[in-house]
């Protein structure tokens, strides 16, 4: 797993290079085919996914949502509420992806709080953001109707 292609995702910003560092140990590297089903709605999920190759769909009761792709991360939810998947997360091409399971973050928070708070603030900052998005769009479909 290279560095450099993880410092890209906004989980890591404003990390110093030593939280960085402390972050990898806990990381795992997971490949996925092309239709392979990473995450089940309905299904428990434990870990963040980070696309560091190819692009997976976001999908609810049969119904596309969204694509992610490189540089994008999903998954984290299920980690920080633990409850259910929400949606079925499919690989859309080959997907690399480096992980953070819950074990791990726990482990993080034993052995560097202070680093695993960054990365809970950092995740707290990206879900605050898509929930704005979301009510953007939701906005934006009433005023259609």
């Amino acid at each position: 797993m290279e560095s450099a292609q993880l410092l890209k995702f906004f989980l890591f910003s404003g990390m110093s290079e030593d939280q960085f560092d402390n972050i990898i140990p806990f990381m795992a590297e997971e490949e996925y085919s092309a239709d392979d089903i990473i995450i089940k709605e309905g299904k428990i999920n434990d870990k963040i996914f980070f696309i560091i190759r190819g692009q997976v769909s976001v999908i609810k009761k049969d119904t596309f949502l969204y694509n992610y792709s490189e540089g994008e991360h999903f998954g984290e939810m299920e980690v920080l509420d633990v409850i259910p998947a929400d949606a079925t997360i499919k690989a859309v091409t080959p997907v690399t992806a480096a992980t953070i399971s819950n074990k791990a973050l726990r482990a993080m928070y034993n052995t560097d709080a202070k680093t695993f708070s960054h990365i809970t603030m950092n995740l707290t900052r990206d879900l605050s953001r898509r929930l704005r998005k979301l009510g953007k769009l939701y906005t934006i479909s009433k005023q259609q109707e």
